[in-house]
């Protein structure tokens, strides 16, 4: 599997999120970190960035509320590359009517490889780096084989089929770099 690589600038672009009774949290933490957070372009989730906005004195893109749909709009932000950070304070302990939604925001930044700090401790570490303030290059997996993954029953006119050659080559190379045989940055 090949990687890509995204170019993610001194400016971040943070996205922030709070569920209800974390939101108290957030806003600490962000007025705390004030002098940080607003080096960098942020956004939010409904009343989080309503809160956010008055708290720090600074522009906050806002977006629906996540039980509305912000949470998806955060996620299609990742899939668009326009997210650098999430900063997700979420409520392990309380349900959630829209947790189809914060589970599919918190996938979708693992296969972008978005960092996530999702509770204070995990914010203060990634915030605090040194790489908030510099230049990083994000490694993306390569998709292409993903993507293309049906193309060959499509193009014969045959009912769609995965690709078997493309999912055996990524499996052997995953298998290859677990056995310590592939340099994982080098594939």
């Amino acid at each position: 599997m090949t990687m890509d690589a995204l170019p993610v600038p001194p400016r971040k672009r943070i996205a922030l999120v709070a569920h209800d009774h974390k939101k108290r949290d957030l806003l600490e933490w962000a007025k705390y970190n004030r002098a940080l957070l607003v080096q960098h372009e942020l956004c939010a989730t409904g009343t989080t960035g309503l809160l956010l906005e008055k708290a720090l004195g600074t522009k906050v893109l806002k977006l629906q509320s996540g039980p509305l749909g912000g949470d998806q709009q955060i996620g299609a932000k990742i899939a668009e590359g326009v997210i650098d950070f999430i900063i997700f304070f979420w409520d392990p302990l309380e349900p959630q009517p829209h947790d189809p939604d914060v589970k599919a925001l918190l996938r979708i930044a693992v296969v972008w490889n978005v960092p996530v700090a999702c509770n204070r401790a995990s914010a203060d570490f990634m915030i605090s780096s040194p790489l908030m303030s510099s230049a990083y290059v994000r490694i993306l997996p390569n998709f292409d084989l993903h993507r293309s993954r049906f193309e060959a029953g499509l193009e014969e006119g045959l009912e769609a089929q995965p690709n078997a050659e493309a999912d055996a080559a990524v499996d052997a190379q995953l298998a290859a770099i677990l056995d310590g045989e592939l340099d994982a940055t080098n594939t």
